[in-house]
């Protein structure tokens, strides 16, 4: 008769590791694009408040 041993479950990393050099990509990326968007936006209303004066 064998016994077979049951694997101990490991629980897997949690998805905010800032060692995983794929996500701090990820979140540099999405910092990049809310500056440009925010410049985007001050770029805007400077040249909406141009046309005014």
């Amino acid at each position: 008769m064998t016994t077979h041993r049951v694997a101990s479950h490991r629980s897997p990393k949690p998805l905010a590791d800032p060692n995983r050099p794929v996500e701090r990509a990820v979140t540099a990326v999405l910092v990049l694009a809310v500056l440009a968007g925010l410049g985007w936006i001050g770029g805007m209303i400077y040249t909406v408040a141009g046309w005014t004066l």
